[in-house]
């Protein structure tokens, strides 16, 4: 299952960033995410920043257009082919990305969890920084979600 994972999709704001700016404790995961899979970032881009944020890395940038970001993330999931993704967030409007993914993970950092994401996640994270470091260390995910 997991050899099949080619994509990590990630939320901005609440997930891999605080009020617009990137959490600086996870740029060296990104960069080694990036020598191993192809990286998205999904986000409505309230605070106006985020192609400065993330201009030092290897990340395929979606900036939200729709009215409905629920439906507008599902439909990016689907079209990466569902079973070769990592989703990763924390809001409401990700709970229906994290279903789809073949792994979808809740992150409970310092904007909090909605109930949404947590139910709809497949595992839950205290930080960006061990959902981060899952996928470069495939037998931990293997340990959460066995059978």
């Amino acid at each position: 299952m997991y050899e099949k994972i080619k994509h990590i999709v990630l939320d901005y704001n609440g997930t891999i960033a605080k009020d617009g700016i990137l959490d600086t404790e996870i740029e060296y995961l990104l960069q080694l995410l990036s020598n191993k899979y192809k990286l998205h970032l999904i986000t409505a881009d309230t605070f106006g920043n985020v192609q400065s944020q993330i201009q030092a890395f290897e990340i395929k940038l979606h900036i939200l257009k729709s009215q409905n970001h629920t439906q507008e993330k599902a439909d990016y999931i689907s079209s990466l082919d569902k079973e070769s993704v990592i989703a990763i967030g924390n809001g409401n409007n990700d709970a229906k990305m994290l279903t789809l993914a073949s792994v979808g993970i809740a992150i409970l950092g310092a904007e909090g969890c909605s109930s949404q994401a947590l139910l709809a996640s497949d595992i839950v994270c205290k930080s960006i920084k061990d959902a981060l470091e899952l996928p470069l260390h495939p037998k931990r995910l293997h340990a959460t979600l066995r059978t």
